[in-house]
């Protein structure tokens, strides 16, 4: 039986949104996963690394799931409420979680990590990374890539032609070497994107805030009527998210 659209709204709308657990959208929504495996790969580099940093963990999510820590490892958060949710997921597991407000610098010393690492970054401070890594150290991280999920982006704001330029990976290379890194893995992949109904549109948006800033449901709702109606319709909403994999080091 189709729920009606102010039920399903209602449902996304009082859902929380804290940390970065996507859980809520199972069975609503579907995002195809990078074939590098990233959260793999941190896991292996951090079970060999002696000094780490992961910035802007989120709810910590990401980061729990490796399987070994070392002997000094720390996370940087900016948001309260991730802050708390990290706190209580990583510190049982010795990892320090920092508030730091995500704008240079960071509270770190010169030379302090041997491996920096990150999940999908909202800003990349290139010379603060290159600063607190030792030399030989890595940056490694999964980006969102250019244009993600502008599909409905643009079903919100109308055309983003200058947004859409954002975040280009040759640029975020070419910036990381300004810092004096240097570039040894560079990958970006576009991946489906499929929104059942129209709660998971609004818990996306509602939840990764910098899509549709200022997204509300009562401002939006006429186009909210309209989407949903058009997936009922025609079936679930397409998009495609963008992720680069990137690595660098430091001479």
């Amino acid at each position: 039986m189709d729920r009606s659209f102010d039920d399903l709204i209602s449902e996304a709308s009082a859902a929380p949104v804290a940390g970065w657990d996507f859980a809520w959208l199972d069975g609503r929504a579907t995002e195809q996963r990078p074939s590098w495996g990233y959260q793999r790969q941190m896991s292996a580099r951090l079970s060999t690394a002696t000094a780490a940093l992961d910035i802007q963990t989120g709810g910590g999510e990401v980061l729990a799931e490796a399987t070994k820590f070392p002997p000094t490892m720390v996370a940087t958060e900016s948001w309260a409420p991730n802050i708390a949710e990290a706190t209580a997921l990583l510190h049982p597991r010795g990892v320090v979680v920092v508030a730091d407000p995500d704008e240079p610098p960071l509270p770190f010393a010169d030379a302090a990590f041997d491996l920096v690492t990150s999940r999908h970054p909202v800003t990349v401070w290139w010379d603060e990374i290159a600063r607190v890594l030792r030399p030989g150290g890595t940056y490694f991280a999964q980006h969102v890539g250019p244009a993600s999920v502008f599909e409905l982006v643009e079903y919100f704001l109308g055309p983003q032609p200058r947004a859409r330029r954002a975040r280009d990976p040759d640029d975020e290379a070419a910036a990381a070497r300004d810092a004096g890194l240097r570039i040894v893995d560079l990958r970006t992949e576009r991946l489906r994107m499929e929104f059942a109904d129209i709660g998971a549109v609004v818990y996306f948006l509602r939840k990764v805030v910098w899509m549709v800033p200022g997204f509300t449901v009562d401002v939006y709702r006429d186009r909210l009527m309209l989407l949903h109606n058009e997936i009922r319709e025609h079936g679930p909403f397409v998009a495609h998210s963008s992720r680069t994999l990137i690595e660098a080091r430091t001479p």
